[in-house]
């Protein structure tokens, strides 16, 4: 699945070139594209080594806690959900508990805590993979986990609303947890389709129906608190928690006599193998990325969105509808966080930061994950080039998270 989108993504890249630049007369795009693909690939690089140093930290913590015996309390603490889950996986191994811990960090918008132990959870699940090549089952849901995952807290899209002068940015942060939400059941669900996992099995219901609570309770907690006392609490939260834990790994370490600072450098030392063995796919990935978007792609699929929704709401000749104007940021989110982060700047400085249009590619950039980044990264890191299903379950993640910004926004703001 991902040798041949990745060689679509040129081959369509090739036309939109060569259509713009022979039949429109605008030969300077052959050497935009060709910008695009040196300037991606120092970007993938520079994304690896600025990756190196949370990567080693994190591996490091991560097996002065598995010395400790924290990983395995951990694995014991939530086997119950994630044994429906992930069938495939024995009882009590590691690689529950270093999930946990990566769904924990997501959930709390700390991304750089996220990643490195999600690569680790990825390694500990190649353990148990009987093909060296292809994904297994286990790493395709904790894939789709990560490309839908709920987050409570987008600290970045606020910090961009702020900065362009929204006055209330977090008053998105309903609408966002809503739309995540659906895009993280989408995604899981369809995971478990796929793996033929019983979704009316009681203890999956459980987990749904909690994360659909979760939601709830927020929402109940906004009239009291406040939209800025809770987006302030549960950052605050987020951060004591993950601090906390590194303090608990390591005292708990100490009182069992195990030699923290050389179980760190053991640790830290595959961290930094780890994100050597990145790079390639990461290279791979967004140079494929780049000249997808420096070709003009993007802007022929927009027009001819905006041609189509005209022909249904018989309003062809007028301007674009709010959520055509927003969809740049939703399509490219999947591919590129930092390209997704410029059109959604660029549609608010377009419409203005309080249009619908802004307004719902805020919802978007933060209700959906960069799921090709996630792709290449997470299974680059294991040297998985077979991925089956896996793209289809981020793909529709984003999808149901894109359409669900769409009429939340338009629910609240419209």
């Amino acid at each position: 699945m991902l040798n041949y989108l990745w060689t679509g993504f040129f081959f369509a890249a090739a036309a939109a070139t060569l259509y713009q630049g022979m039949w429109l007369g605008h030969p300077e795009i052959f050497g935009l594209v060709i910008e695009s693909v040196f300037a991606m690939a120092k970007t993938a690089f520079e994304i690896a080594l600025g990756l190196t140093g949370v990567m080693t930290f994190w591996l490091g913590i991560m097996r002065v806690g598995e010395r400790a015996g924290c990983i395995r309390g951990l694995s014991r603490a939530i086997a119950p959900v994630l044994e429906r889950l992930f069938p495939e996986i024995p009882a009590g191994h590691p690689a529950f508990g270093s999930m946990v811990m990566n769904m924990a960090a997501n959930v709390l918008g700390l991304d750089n805590a996220a990643t490195p132990l999600g690569l680790k959870a990825m390694q500990e699940l190649q353990e148990l993979n009987p093909s060296a090549d292809t994904a297994s089952n286990s790493q395709i849901m904790f894939y789709a986990i990560n490309a839908s995952s709920i987050t409570l807290v987008p600290v970045g899209v606020f910090t961009i609303l702020h900065q362009l002068g929204y006055r209330n940015p977090t008053e998105l942060f309903l609408p966002i947890l809503l739309a995540t939400t659906c895009s993280t059941v989408v995604g899981v669900g369809t995971a478990c389709l796929f793996q033929r996992i019983n979704l009316f099995e009681r203890r999956i219901l459980l987990a749904f129906a909690g994360a659909l609570g979760l939601v709830a309770g927020l929402a109940a907690l906004l009239p009291i608190l406040g939209r800025d006392r809770l987006q302030v609490a549960a950052g605050t939260a987020g951060s004591a928690v993950i601090f906390g834990l590194i303090i608990f790994f390591i005292g708990l370490a100490a009182l069992r006599k195990v030699n923290v600072y050389e179980e760190f450098i053991a640790g830290a030392k595959e961290g930094f193998s780890v994100t050597i063995a990145i790079v390639p796919y990461l290279v791979a990935m967004l140079v494929a990325v780049g000249v997808l978007r420096a070709s003009g792609v993007l802007d022929l699929a927009l027009d001819a969105i905006a041609w189509l929704a005209g022909l249904f709401s018989g309003a062809s000749g007028g301007p674009r509808p709010a959520f055509i104007e927003a969809l740049p940021t939703g399509f490219m989110k999947p591919f590129s966080g930092s390209g997704a982060r410029a059109l959604m700047i660029e549609t608010i400085k377009t419409h203005g930061v309080d249009s619908l249009a802004g307004r719902m590619a805020a919802v978007m950039q933060g209700c959906t994950e960069t799921t090709f980044y996630v792709l290449a990264v997470y299974f680059g890191a294991v040297g998985i080039r077979r991925t089956r299903y896996a793209v289809t379950c981020g793909l529709l993640a984003d999808a149901a998270g894109i359409i669900a910004a769409i009429i939340v926004t338009l629910l609240f703001f419209g």
